[in-house]
């Protein structure tokens, strides 16, 4: 395979995004271009003269104004990630598939050395020195670096495939963590800069304003707007399963009025029929509505149930549901006391229904915050069925 078979691809009547990482993939190999780990392929390439490549980085402008640098984990930027380190600036490094949250914060140990920084910058170092940072840390990013298969000289980006780069950019935008002025930059092998058909580009594609080579240093000048949020249309509820961050992301801005209708629901008004077929598959996945629990005295309900008080009146169990998967509290079984304000929720086990209660504080429904409570920890003399007959008062209980 030659350059040439590059130049091919990129002209080539009905080439898709894969095609293209195909080819990268391909020709990297072919030529003994990648660095461990490999093969390459499906991995956002290790190349040989990454390190010489990424020493550009801290010359650019935009690296020696910014104060906070998010660098994503993979091996080819390991040096970005030292000359952040080593210029006592802020390190934020993604979660690897964001399945524990959006960043973490490297904090190398008092008086490290270079070495010290250098390990604190690989994937090791990354696990071993970093602090989890928060939804509510009112992080501002100042400057992104994310990896590529392949980047054209106008700034248009093609990733693995698995789209954590862009959702992650779009997590950032929602939570204010940074701007369409934000500079993105990216660090390639010559090789992966090539022509990219504007056709292949969606609008949740993330677009860079630097590439950063072993030979050259590429001011795009990309004017084509990058992703102004999450796009939840894209986003399905098999993802929001592993993306706990995503789920929260999504429940703030459902509170706040946003369309959030995700990949595959029903949209409002396709019918009454649909709706309530809809409502029949919710108890027939949750179980019926049934006494069990709810109605013993409190000595006799479970540790893994949890009670949720205080519903506006005209909740509809869906409604309830919803809300629970939001927060990522979905139980094994609900009991619904809808006309009473109230349901009780069965978890697996004591330790899920902790964790449930801690992530339902604070919900809402309407105008209304709920209480949310172990049900075993409400007085003995107060029966649970009792419970569920009024709303709750809210309060918040010691777990």
């Amino acid at each position: 395979m030659s350059r040439g078979d590059l130049v091919a691809i990129e002209s080539r009547a009905g080439v898709s995004k894969q095609d293209i990482r195909e080819q990268i993939w391909d020709y990297m190999e072919a030529r003994n271009l990648a660095d461990f780990p490999r093969p390459v392929h499906h991995r956002i390439p290790n190349f040989k003269g990454a390190s010489c490549a990424a020493e550009h980085f801290p010359r650019l402008p935009a690296f020696k104004v910014a104060r906070t640098i998010k660098v994503n984990p993979d091996a080819p930027q390991k040096n970005a990630r030292f000359f952040v380190l080593d210029s006592k600036k802020t390190l934020l490094v993604p979660t690897p598939r964001l399945r524990t949250g959006l960043f973490n914060r490297i904090t190398p140990p008092p008086g490290a050395t270079k070495d010290i920084l250098r390990k604190c910058a690989t994937s090791q170092g990354v696990r071993n020195y970093s602090v989890p940072v928060g939804l509510d840390a009112r992080v501002l990013v100042d400057l992104v670096v994310v990896g590529s298969v392949a980047v054209s000289e106008k700034g248009w980006r093609i990733g693995k495939g698995e789209g954590y780069a862009d959702l992650e950019y779009a997590m950032m935008v929602s939570m204010g963590a940074v701007s369409q002025g934000t500079p993105v930059v990216t660090i390639v092998h010559d090789c992966q800069v090539i022509d990219i058909p504007e056709a292949l580009l969606e609008d949740h594609d993330l677009t860079v304003d630097y590439i950063l080579t072993p030979t050259r240093v590429i001011a795009t000048g990309c004017e084509r707007p990058k992703p102004t949020g999450i796009v939840w249309s894209k986003i399905s509820r098999e993802m929001m399963e592993k993306i706990p961050i995503l789920r929260s992301l999504h429940y703030r801005e459902k509170q706040a009025g946003k369309r959030v209708t995700l990949q595959g629901d029903q949209h409002p008004g396709e019918g009454r029929s649909q709706h309530t077929a809809a409502r029949s598959a919710v108890r027939r996945a949750w179980g019926p509505p049934e006494p069990e629990s709810c109605s013993l005295q409190v000595q006799d309900v479970p540790s893994s149930t949890v009670y949720v008080g205080n519903l506006p009146q005209a909740t509809r169990v869906s409604e309830l549901k919803s809300a629970l998967r939001e927060r990522g509290a979905a139980p094994l079984r609900l009991t619904w006391r809808g006309p009473q304000h109230g349901a009780c929720l069965h978890y697996q086990d004591p330790a899920s229904a902790r964790r449930a209660l801690s992530c339902l504080q604070g919900l809402h429904l309407g105008a209304n915050t709920l209480s949310v409570v172990l049900a075993r920890q409400q007085r003995v003399s107060d029966p649970v069925s009792s419970l569920a007959g009024k709303p709750h008062p809210d309060h918040d209980p010691t777990i």
